[in-house]
């Protein structure tokens, strides 16, 4: 349980298929466009300094809404550092959804080739790496 968190807000859920129920461990968020960007499937997804979301997903997805209220008891904060704003949830039980959108792929959130060599040379200028081509 997260204090101070509002649960009565939607949630949202992105895959790559038509769902009607989520799994124990699924992810779950609160923000729309990160669930509408990982309907999309992608390897890697940024936030950019304005707030803005890239990715290099490409498969067409389907973005749920969860359909039932969600509780404490019923999802967690995904145990990862990357995850200290509680921006990605997993589901604690069976949770009903409903598709809500097919989203298009919107091409201004589209990492090029040029976005990619730079987040590589900001890793390594780190001593990290963290995805591979």
């Amino acid at each position: 349980m997260v204090d101070n968190w509002n649960y009565n807000l939607p949630w949202y859920h992105g895959s790559q298929q038509e769902l009607t129920i989520l799994r124990v461990g699924s992810s779950v968020t609160q923000d729309r466009d990160i669930a509408r960007i990982f309907s999309h499937r992608p390897g890697i997804s940024t936030v950019e300094d304005d707030g803005t979301h890239k990715h290099n997903g490409t498969t067409l997805g389907y973005l749920h809404i969860v359909d039932e209220p969600i509780t404490a008891a019923d999802v967690e904060p995904y145990p990862h550092p990357i995850n200290a704003s509680k921006w990605e949830w997993l589901t604690k039980r069976v949770i009903k959804v409903r598709l809500i959108e097919q989203p298009a792929l919107r091409a201004a959130e589209l990492l090029t080739e040029e976005d990619l060599a730079v987040l590589r040379a900001r890793q390594q200028s780190v001593g990290q790496e963290t995805f591979r081509e």
